[in-house]
């Protein structure tokens, strides 16, 4: 990870982002940003690092959205950083820290949503019905704040990839969409901010979701049939110390509609699965 560097400068408005990109423009400079609610590790600078190849400029947001957050969820608890995370994205490269406020973002009065189907549709939206509407109108905002040219998300959250593929797509955000792929430990399991939630014994079972996952992918390849893929690799995860599992599912890798193997179409096996009191997931390319 890279060590923290010289102060990194800052913006707290949608005028002060706007003021940075317009230089960077009126110069000729390409900019990339990278949305992230902070605590970050190396799969949010990995992204930094994507950035600077497909941009002279770097913009990262820090904000932890609560439009996302359901009543009974880890808003008031999710690690905030932000001196730790500026240190670390200045040594990784980025040109300009967005660290926004909640009034800011949603000053009294805000009354806009944003519903989504196709790619929002089943899988997290089954389990947490609130949160890709509160990703779209934070996503479609701080996109529209910052007006770069390219910005990168995660594909450990492939669901959540897909649907702001779509939603940019669908209201003619002109910024490019990239997904990178996920930053995982020496044991395969996806780096995330709540990894820091896990005792010794968590994370020992946490390490085996991404080897179930690709022996699942594995047997569809073989043309095992797919629910039966799905149910099994359910019962793996519970029988290898996971509390519970919302869902273990194919799904087209694009759309995310359900499949039965039968297209040909290229396809993605997703997974979400509870230890304790912490909510993994995942996904891989099958």
């Amino acid at each position: 990870m890279p060590t923290a560097a010289s102060p990194l400068a800052r913006a707290h408005t949608p005028a002060d982002v706007r003021a940075a990109v317009a230089g960077w423009r009126a110069a000729g400079e390409a900019v990339a940003f990278v949305p992230t609610m902070g605590a970050l590790h190396d799969g949010h600078l990995r992204l930094v690092e994507q950035a600077r190849m497909e941009a002279r400029r770097v913009v990262t947001s820090v904000f932890v959205n609560p439009t996302q957050f359901a009543a009974h969820e880890d808003l008031d608890t999710y690690p905030r950083t932000l001196e730790r995370d500026a240190g670390l994205l200045a040594g990784a490269g980025c040109d300009l820290l967005y660290a926004p406020t909640a009034s800011t973002m949603y000053p009294e009065g805000f009354a806009t949503r944003i519903a989504m189907d196709g790619p929002a549709l089943g899988l997290e939206t089954d389990h947490r019905p609130h949160f890709f509407g509160g990703v779209c109108i934070v996503v479609a905002k701080l996109l529209n704040q910052a007006q770069a040219d390219v910005a990168l998300f995660g594909e450990k959250d492939y669901q959540q990839l897909r649907v702001i593929t779509r939603l940019a797509a669908d209201l003619d955000i002109p910024t490019r969409i990239v997904g990178v792929p996920t930053e995982r430990d020496g044991h395969g399991l996806a780096l995330s901010s709540r990894n820091a939630y896990l005792s010794d014994e968590e994370l020992a079972v946490a390490r085996r979701l991404n080897g179930r996952l690709a022996d699942a992918a594995a047997r569809v390849r073989e043309g095992a049939p797919i629910a039966t893929v799905e149910q099994d690799a359910a019962a793996a995860l519970v029988a290898d110390g996971f509390t519970s599992v919302d869902y273990v599912a194919v799904r087209d890798a694009d759309s995310l509609a359900p499949v039965d193997g039968s297209t040909g179409a290229p396809l993605r096996i997703l997974a979400a699965a509870w230890l304790g009191r912490t909510r993994l997931i995942d996904n891989m390319a099958v």
